[in-house]
């Protein structure tokens, strides 16, 4: 996006139906420079407006189109602000409130529905069932039902009006024309023949009061469902937001000096503000542990079940639960800059957005009204030239204007997409865009990057050897590698170190950048007399500065232990070699299978990685990765390079990683996807955004795209069949305005529950 363009998100009232939407995009749309898509389940617009555009041109645009419109909370702004006088305000509180904060249109449908319902059913049974007529019985049932075709009745009447004041049609308009054709026609022939219905009789009285109050109630019932469906499969997203702390325990200092804990709301946390969370509290935004140790439950952010250790130096989550020991946390990212608000907004933005399936549902809709309307004048004209019967006639018209309603059409992408992505979100997983699923449909190779995506990403102390000429055995050699290395941040010194959480005292560090670290471990007295140990660790020539010789034998063991790629560091104790300690980034448990849940999705797997080649043919024996498919010592413009290679081999590929080296493979991938553990640059260049640490969520990802794809397309093809087949036998006389009202709600509900299934989308299953 340029930099001189911004994001602007409205909440916008009274669209109905695909038409609606098409009709506010082209309204946005010739506005110099903007750029919007329109969501109907959301009932939202995301414009993406230049410079010299106000909020207020937007409004007025959308509102001179004919439909209600205000800001919504808009997804990019700060959580929180500062005035110029300092003073602290939420966010927002100023601002409109977001579109699911808006009352809920299931409940402003429910007091027309049920009218509808109460006055329909004597209508229905009086002029259906001869035996239950009355004399004048037809002036009761116009009586009746009035208030379903005018009350009841009314958003489609009031959105038929706007629209035809702007000289445009919608699906609304189909509705409108056939209730009121259908009420005032039986109205004017009770008026010409006032005797009508004079006598109870058992014979066909061409009246349609009945018509218009059962259609006029079908449809009010499927748009409450069609609401109450559309609000639940939303309820992912405003869920996720909602998992956030309220508040947090801040230490701030008290007039006698002391650190005291205050409460305040999260809103109000700074970068940099230290808080404690308790066991069983929620983490109040992301940061980094500054004293204790715990275990995190991730499974609201990741979908992981098995909580992660934490401890000093360690990063946590906002939202994630601590449920153990008593952490100290500082703050490094708050308001809009955290995890959960990060994932926030890659799910709206993938719900508001349009997959390229739906671009033949929109060309479609877009000219369908005016056709609809010819084929309706046409239909009455062509039955009352043939038979001079105005009644079939009218029939006729009536039954194509209610059965043509498309409603389904507009609602076959947006809510699978909107369901979809919501339950990815609950998995860990965020799909940035709805073209995403177009391209996970299409990969047939998925490369993935070894280091933090097949693998930890953290080596591991898988061996330790003490020499058998030694006298300081396997456990006693660990404690002393690691309290010398306790002092170092060196990643290896560090995967030493925390086997040994309590390091004896070291005096006299020294270490070398690559080299390794040397230091006199000073012992408690009982161990070893009072006088320390001189310990060193690191490679041969370290070991050499330092004054201690490496023989053959140990050269040939060193060499050994790192034949299959594993990293192996020497320790000396008191001048002489006492033994190794074998280091190895450990293949991530799942991960064989999560490889062969790929295959079988017909994915083939390639490994990627800047490591050694020893490394990386272990790496992909161990998790099932063909030794041919394996590219090992790659840079990064090298990964760039062996995914092009991959594309002009005809191959579509997928690309799963998580470093900065990766970003550019993940760009240059056909569909990339991000491990969330990853760096920032590398997750925004991916398609996909994975928040958990397992291999297993790339396979959920493609199965939850295909699957979300699969909804998509299926609800398309109901939906045209739907009108194509209806459209013809309505036009024939063979369908009753009442059967088609019914058939047409029952399109639309269709259509939204079979979306719903993917609330209960398993992976794996």
């Amino acid at each position: 996006m340029s930099t001189d363009t911004r994001v602007v998100d409205l909440a916008i009232e009274g669209m109905t139906c695909a038409s609606c939407v098409n009709r506010v995009e082209r309204k946005l749309k010739r506005i110099e420079g903007v750029d919007a898509v329109v969501n109907l389940p959301l009932e939202s617009a995301r414009v993406t407006v230049p410079a010299g555009v106000t909020d207020d041109q937007l409004l007025e645009t959308v509102r001179a189109t004919g439909y209600g419109a205000r800001l919504a909370r808009p997804a990019t702004a700060p959580a929180d602000a500062t005035d110029a006088d300092g003073d602290q305000h939420a966010a927002g509180a100023d601002a409109d409130v977001a579109p699911s904060d808006r009352p809920d249109a299931a409940a402003l449908l429910r007091p027309r529905m049920i009218t509808a319902l109460v006055l329909t059913v004597p209508v229905f049974l009086v002029a259906m069932v001869p035996a239950l007529r009355f004399p004048q019985w037809g002036w009761v049932v116009a009586a009746l039902s009035l208030p379903v075709v005018t009350w009841s009745a009314w958003p489609f009447h009031r959105a038929a009006a706007v629209n035809a004041r702007h000289g445009a049609s919608t699906m609304d308009t189909l509705v409108s024309l056939g209730v009121a054709v259908a009420w005032l026609f039986s109205l004017v022939q009770l008026l010409v023949q006032p005797d009508l219905t004079a006598h109870p009789g058992h014979g066909h009285v061409p009246l349609y009061f009945e018509t218009a109050a059962v259609v006029t109630t079908f449809l009010l019932v499927g748009r409450y469902a069609e609401a109450r469906a559309k609000a639940r499969s939303g309820e992912a997203l405003r869920r996720l937001l909602d998992l956030g702390a309220r508040t947090a325990a801040v230490l701030r200092r008290g007039e006698d000096g002391r650190l005291v804990e205050v409460a305040v709301p999260v809103a109000q946390l700074r970068v940099g503000d230290a808080f404690v969370v308790r066991p069983g509290e929620k983490i109040a935004t992301d940061g980094v542990v500054v004293h204790g140790a715990s275990a995190v439950d991730t499974s609201l952010i990741t979908g992981e079940p098995v909580p992660v250790e934490v401890t000093d130096g360690d990063e946590v989550t906002g939202a994630t639960v601590n449920t153990s020991g008593r952490l100290l946390v500082r703050a490094t990212a708050v308001g809009a800059d955290t995890a959960l608000a990060q994932m926030g907004r890659l799910v709206s933005a993938a719900q508001n957005g349009r997959a390229p399936i739906a671009r033949l549902a929109d060309r479609v809709s877009a000219v369908f009204v005016p056709v609809v309307l010819a084929i309706t004048v046409v239909t009455a004209a062509v039955w009352l030239l043939t038979t001079g019967d105005a009644t079939a006639a009218l029939t006729a018209g009536v039954s194509v204007l209610v059965i043509a309603c498309p409603c389904a059409l507009g609602l076959a992408t947006p809510t699978a997409l909107l369901t979809g992505t919501g339950r990815g979100a609950q998995l860990g997983i965020l799909i940035k865009g709805p073209a995403v699923l177009e391209d996970t449909r299409r990969v047939d190779t998925i490369v993935l990057d070894k280091t933090g995506t097949v693998t930890t990403g953290r080596l591991t102390v898988e061996h330790v050897e003490a020499f058998e000429d030694v006298e300081c055995g396997q456990t006693r050699l660990l404690r002393l590698a690691a309290a010398v290395e306790h002092a170092s941040e060196h990643p290896i010194a560090w995967a030493i170190a925390r086997t040994q959480p309590s390091p004896a005292t070291v005096e006299h560090f020294a270490s070398a950048p690559g080299g390794g670290v040397r230091g006199l471990v000073v012992e408690p007295f009982s161990e070893q007399g009072g006088a320390g140990h001189m310990v060193v660790v690191g490679r041969e020539e370290w070991l050499g500065a330092s004054g201690v010789d490496v023989d053959d034998e140990t050269r040939l063991s060193l060499a050994a232990a790192e034949r299959d790629g594993a990293t192996a560091v020497l320790v000396a104790v008191d001048g002489r070699v006492a033994g190794l300690v074998t280091l190895r980034d450990a293949v991530k448990p799942g991960a064989a299978d999560a490889i062969a849940r790929l295959r079988r999705l017909g994915l083939t797997p390639v490994l990627l990685t800047g490591d050694n080649a020893h490394s990386a043919r272990y790496v992909a024996e161990q998790v099932g990765i063909d030794a041919e498919r394996v590219h090992a010592g790659v840079s990064p413009a090298e990964k760039v390079a062996v995914v092009e290679r991959l594309q002009v081999g005809g191959a579509t590929v997928a690309m799963a990683g998580d470093g900065v080296n990766d970003a550019a493979a993940l760009a240059q991938a056909d569909l990339g996807l991000a491990m969330g553990s990853g760096t920032d640059v590398a997750i925004d260049a991916a398609d996909i955004t994975l928040m958990g640490h397992h291999l297993g969520q790339v396979a959920d990802a493609v199965e939850l795209s295909r699957r979300t794809l699969g909804i998509i397309r299926s609800n398309l093809f109901w939906a045209f069949a739907y009108n194509v087949l209806a459209i013809p036998v309505a036009a024939l006389g063979l369908l009753n305005p009442m059967i088609a009202g019914g058939a047409m709600a029952f399109s639309s509900v269709f259509v939204v529950l079979n979306s719903l299934r993917l609330r209960r989308f398993t992976p794996g299953g």
